[in-house]
């Protein structure tokens, strides 16, 4: 198992290429099953689930070829087997997202629940419900979620969609349904998010009659036929923070090439406020701190919420810069449960923080002591990482296979502003 060694205490200097969003290449890898005819998308990021979807789709039926420049060429003209099976599923939640495609295309769907998912502790429930709502006949046996269309039917019927919460995975399934069916649908309470966004650009290119993404309402007026496009995918804006973050705990100077400020408002003007100076360019963003955050930075309360509000895949990292910067901050958790297991990581580091139902509170300390730390997630380990570079002395990551999924070469590329850390091979 990898291991990511870290040698603290470098500022960070130069320019880093955001890659492709995670978030966009996984469901437009899914909607290019809504037509025969080949798809083209570019700035695909080399993750691990990428791969895995690619895999599944494969399975299908389907050719998927991936190019050493981020280009994935996808043709799903013979896809024979509406199925996503269990195996390849239960390692990534984002596989639901094939439901709503198949079905729309093929009349039928057989997807695997995701591992570890019960039904109504995430919002697969509400996948099912909306599908249901245009018409599907949606059973869940043996793991499985077994969708078909009425007898007699063609196609889905267009309806009026409302969640009982915002659901980004549904809210795109929803879109990529409704792409194909029979007349209008309307969904409300919509997932925001600019993933979405791009996800509704790329049907539009493929013919899809789509209006309001990226608001709370989305309008969708069902076509016959998509055709294929080329599409690229929207710069990852987790990652552009996570690199923000990283900047401003350990000082520097670095340029984010392709990183998109507008998509980060809310992290953004926290950084500003804590002392980070953040600064739009023509091709990304550029962060400069003066100096370690211990130094001049002020700690930030923030709560996380829903897009466009402070993104609940940045509360660990923002965490730590919290944890080494001048005087106390609160941290309100709203979207997931069990979203603070870094804390536990962290305090091993140095970090002074407590932690109290779904708030966590830090008090910032001049220092961080390098150890040995265990990733548990996604996202923590991107925040473990950001604490081993402002850490003295060396940090071992263990368990980066959770980086894996979601930053594509971030040793690599950290490396290249002047960090100290390498992957280090089981």
């Amino acid at each position: 198992m990898d291991k990511l060694l870290i040698r603290g205490g470098r500022s960070l200097q130069g320019q880093v290429r955001i890659s492709g969003a995670k978030n966009a290449a996984l469901p437009e890898l899914c909607a290019a099953l809504l037509t025969a005819e080949p798809v083209t998308l570019t700035n695909v990021p080399r993750l691990q689930d990428v791969a895995t979807m690619l895999t599944l789709i494969r399975n299908m039926g389907v050719t998927a070829e991936r190019s050493e420049d981020g280009t994935v060429s996808i043709n799903a003209g013979a896809l024979s087997s509406p199925e996503a099976p269990y195996e390849l599923v239960k390692t990534m939640r984002a596989s639901v997202l094939a439901l709503g495609p198949l079905l729309a295309r093929f009349g039928e769907a057989t997807v695997s629940l995701p591992g570890g998912c019960a039904i109504g502790s995430r919002p697969v429930d509400q996948h099912i419900k909306g599908l249901q709502a245009m018409g599907a006949e949606i059973v869940v046996e043996h793991g499985y979620m077994i969708a078909k269309l009425p007898k007699g039917w063609t196609r889905l019927k267009g309806c009026h969609i409302t969640t009982d919460m915002v659901t980004v995975t549904g809210t795109e399934n929803f879109l990529m349904a409704a792409a194909l069916a029979e007349g209008e649908t309307i969904l409300e309470n919509a997932a925001q998010e600019p993933e979405i966004s791009d996800l509704a650009e790329m049907l539009i290119k493929m013919g899809a009659k789509i209006e309001g993404h990226g608001t709370h309402r989305i309008r969708i007026q069902g076509v016959d036929k998509l055709h294929g496009c080329c599409h690229q995918v929207v710069a990852d804006r987790i990652e552009t923070g996570t690199f923000l973050c990283a900047v401003a705990a350990t000082g520097g100077d670095v340029l984010l090439q392709h990183g998109r400020a507008d998509h980060l408002d809310a992290v953004i003007d926290k950084l500003r406020t804590a002392g980070v100076t953040v600064t739009p360019e023509a091709d990304g963003i550029r962060v400069q701190s003066a100096g370690p955050a211990h130094t001049h930075l002020k700690a930030q309360s923030f709560r996380t919420t829903e897009y466009p509000g402070f993104p609940t895949d940045m509360q660990a990292q923002f965490m730590v810069l919290n944890c080494v910067a001048q005087g106390p901050s609160k941290v309100t958790e709203t979207i997931f449960e069990n979203r603070f297991m870094h804390v536990n990581e962290l305090v091993r580091l140095g970090a002074h923080i407590q932690i109290d139902g779904k708030v966590a509170v830090t008090e910032g300390v001049a220092k961080l002591s390098g150890a040995t730390v265990m990733a548990t997630d996604l996202r923590a380990s991107a925040s473990l990482v950001i604490a081993g570079l402002v850490a003295e002395g060396e940090t071992v990551v263990d368990r980066i296979y959770h980086l894996d999924r979601g930053y594509d070469q971030m040793e690599a590329k950290l490396r290249g502003i002047g960090a100290d850390i390498e992957r280090v091979k089981a």
